[in-house]
């Protein structure tokens, strides 16, 4: 096993991106009856001296058994406690590449649902779509599976296959093999578009690095040139927090970018650190998949007036974990802080509307460009009655 310090880490989580953004004492923590346990102290006993199978007894299994149960019980998807092995597998999600097929998965009222397919993966090219509930995985129910159970199910070795029957937002269920793949996790990717007249930057994970891409593409445009710009964060399941407040400092010159409240920290606000780019006219592509630390950008830039949201309501991830790690190299993820926009309006399990709403016909870059068209030699912040002219 891994030895590890006991720290305490304050993520924000969408699996499997998950970031560190601050460091909580245990101050405030709520008073137990610590006879209120003793039952299950005395059920070991009782399994250590009378079970028939005395070789089956694991005691540290029946601890980490016990474990998830007790986090398990809190209802909430984004709760969990990872054992060593578990909590490995997690890391791993973490590095640059990955073998798999590329979902941002979550749990929703008790359904597995992809959250959105990340690009140019197995599971986009197969033909997964954001909003589809994974019903089975190579032909095993997925009722009352955790997030970290259902993603070794869906990983596996580069060239193996594994099929997934789900159900798309039109209640079709449909069987889909995804041969597994290497998955590189690249951050932002950018072009010039509309006759090189409007830069498009499509941030698809907030990752370590994501400030430092995202700074990359924009020196990579003559930003005075530009007649405005267009950031894609559809399909954007999350990602670091700080990365998250990080960029849209890239697009505000000043202000709040969210608040967080937990019962321990209380509210916490997050201020903009300063913009580096001119303030060109800003479309934010939002859709079902744009999620978390996607949603707080999204969310920031509208709510400072900095540009407009284009597309569909998002996802409505809006919840933060700590993650405290042990000494044995099992670890427990959990709910502690809620956050809101600049505004005040809560995102979680409700989303973010968009500005301007984007039928199933309509290219929302196309979209954006008019609008971007409508509003040449504007400088944000724009007037909150211009946000829908088209």
């Amino acid at each position: 096993m891994k030895n590890r310090s006991v720290v305490r880490k304050a993520l924000t989580v969408l699996f499997p991106t998950i970031i560190l953004v601050l460091v909580l004492g245990v101050g405030g923590a709520q008073q137990t009856n610590t006879e209120l346990f003793l039952p299950l102290s005395q059920i070991y006993q009782y399994i250590k001296s009378c079970f028939y199978w005395p070789e089956r007894i694991d005691d540290q299994e029946a601890l980490y058994g016990a474990m998830k149960g007790m986090v398990k019980q809190l209802n909430d998807p984004h709760s969990e406690f990872l054992d060593p092995d578990d909590y490995e597998r997690f890391e791993n999600s973490l590095q640059s590449e990955f073998s798999g097929v590329g979902i941002e998965i979550t749990i929703k009222d008790g359904v597995l649902m992809v959250i959105a397919p990340l690009a140019e993966t197995p599971a986009e090219r197969a033909g997964v779509l954001a909003g589809d509930q994974i019903l089975k995985i190579d032909g095993e129910p997925t009722v009352e599976i955790t997030l970290t159970e259902a993603s070794v199910k869906i990983r596996g070795e580069v060239g193996t296959t594994v099929v997934l029957l789900v159900r798309h937002k039109d209640g079709r269920e449909e069987e889909i093999s995804i041969v597994r793949g290497t998955i590189p996790l690249v951050s932002v990717t950018s072009k010039l578009v509309a006759a090189d007249r409007i830069g498009y930057i499509r941030i698809s994970r907030f990752s370590e690095d994501v400030t430092l891409e995202l700074d990359t593409a924009l020196l990579g445009f003559d930003l005075d040139g530009l007649d405005g710009l267009i950031l894609d964060v559809r399909n954007n399941g999350g990602g670091l927090t700080k990365g998250a407040v990080r960029v849209a400092s890239r697009f505000i010159d000043s202000g709040l970018i969210f608040t967080s409240k937990g019962r321990i920290s209380g509210p916490q606000e997050h201020w903009s650190t300063g913009n580096l780019v001119p303030n060109l006219p800003l479309a934010v592509l939002i859709n079902g998949g744009t999620a978390s630390a996607a949603e707080i950008v999204a969310g920031a830039i509208r709510d400072n007036d900095m540009g407009i949201l284009i597309g569909e309501q998002s996802f409505g991830k809006g919840v933060m974990q700590i993650l405290r790690e042990f000494p044995d190299g099992s670890a427990l993820k959990l709910t502690i802080a809620e956050y809101f926009t600049p505004l005040g309006h809560a995102v979680h399990g409700i989303g973010l509307p968009p500005d301007i709403a984007v039928t199933e016909d309509e290219d929302p870059i196309e979209v954006a460009i008019a609008w971007i068209d409508t509003h040449l030699g504007v400088l944000m912040p724009i007037p909150l009655n211009d946000r829908n002219d088209t």
